[in-house]
């Protein structure tokens, strides 16, 4: 089992920045990925960024440039840096982790004004 918990969300104004974190904790060891997705009212969740065990890191289209994920392995959490936010980048942000299974935080609202 794998809990994860995130904070860090908020309320910016856009080309703000903002910080998710996602601290994980139980039986961390065969963790492989670990990526935040987020949905936004109405539609699908989707995948934002994803780092591998082996450190190489994904991002939607979306995001790159501008976003940036990041782990320090000594306090077993993943963060989220968010910079040059837009509107449309207003979503819940939930962490995930594969090990076995996928296991979900509780999500963190992001909220961004034009």
């Amino acid at each position: 089992q794998v809990q994860l918990v995130e904070s860090g969300g908020g309320l910016v104004q856009a080309g703000g920045s903002l910080r998710l974190s996602c601290a994980a904790s139980g039986s961390l060891s065969r963790i492989s990925v670990m990526g935040w997705y987020r949905q936004a009212p109405g539609k699908q969740r989707e995948l934002v960024a994803r780092i591998f065990s082996s450190g190489s890191t994904n991002y939607a289209d979306s995001v790159k440039g501008r976003f940036t994920i990041s782990r320090d392995n000594a306090k077993n959490t993943v963060y989220l840096q968010m910079n040059s936010l837009k509107p449309e980048d207003t979503a819940v942000y939930y962490c995930n982790a594969i090990s076995g299974a996928y296991y979900w935080g509780q999500g963190t609202q992001v909220t961004v004004s034009s």
